[in-house]
């Protein structure tokens, strides 16, 4: 297992002509800090086994000024004292969302292997503009899973908004022949107390859905966020990628993934 944290390993999975890029990482992980569209053209073609990310969604609400709040202000109920660092990238409306995501996703398939998985967060609002958009960028469009959040806030006559999606797919043909086995449709999980991110999804979440990726592989996250993705990976055994624009998030990303793992190391020992 590479530490890809040197810039010799770095090299494996990123054109050297574009080095150094900020990054941060150890042992079988890393996370590179910048614009997920510039970075994603620098990999390097067919080095990773899955795209598995929770990218923004730009939803949380109908009108341009509903659209243009904080993340914390659309996502979270929480006082803004305490709450987590707002994230970039989630101001655009839908025809603009919808061409930047088949625009990174373009790039990403070619960084991907034949045959490897893409699973997409997405919410009921952009759910229509990202299977049109995955379609675009070339990727074959296979399903939907469900995440259960098994509560919400709750609306007389109306149905509970308690729901996310997973859209995947894979980089062309997907062989059933892959040493992977049966994941179920639908997942239950509640929403992580004392959340690192406003919009952070459960680790053990996380950590059933990375099974989708072969034993072993290399996952990329473009939307690491808190780092759950890449932690969840590394759990798991396989190799992780992350990339990072937000300031605050890069590096309270890395330091979570970096003490959590430290800690377990210091458990198994």
């Amino acid at each position: 297992m590479m530490s890809l944290n040197q810039k010799n390993e770095l090299a494996q999975v990123v054109e050297e002509s574009t080095l150094p890029i900020e990054h941060n990482g150890g042992d079988g992980w890393t996370i590179l800090h910048g614009d997920t569209l510039q970075i994603i053209r620098a990999f390097k073609t067919q080095v990773f086994d899955a795209l598995i990310t929770d990218p923004p969604y730009a939803s949380g609400g109908w009108k341009p000024a509903e659209k243009n709040r904080t993340t914390t202000q659309k996502y979270s109920s929480m006082d803004p004292k305490n709450a987590p660092p707002d994230f970039d990238g989630d101001n655009r409306d839908q025809r603009s969302w919808t061409r930047w995501m088949a625009e990174w996703l373009y790039d990403a398939r070619k960084a991907c292997k034949p045959g490897a998985p893409v699973c997409l967060f997405i919410d009921w609002r952009q759910y229509p503009s990202i299977t049109d958009a995955l379609q675009w960028a070339g990727w074959i469009w296979r399903g939907c899973v469900v995440w259960d959040k098994m509560t919400s806030r709750p609306q007389k006559g109306r149905f509970r908004q308690q729901s996310e999606y997973v859209v995947w797919g894979s980089n062309g043909p997907m062989p059933v022949s892959r040493p992977v086995g049966c994941l179920p449709g639908v997942f239950r999980y509640a929403n992580p107390q004392n959340r690192t991110h406003v919009t952070e999804k459960p680790l053990q979440l996380m950590r059933d859905l990375v099974k989708i990726c072969v034993p072993g592989g290399r996952i990329l996250d473009p939307f690491c966020g808190a780092g759950t993705t890449v932690l969840a990976a590394r759990l798991e055994g396989y190799e992780a990628v992350g990339i990072e624009v937000t300031d605050a998030y890069y590096k309270l990303g890395s330091d979570r993934v970096r003490f959590a793992l430290e800690a377990q190391s210091e458990t198994a020992k």
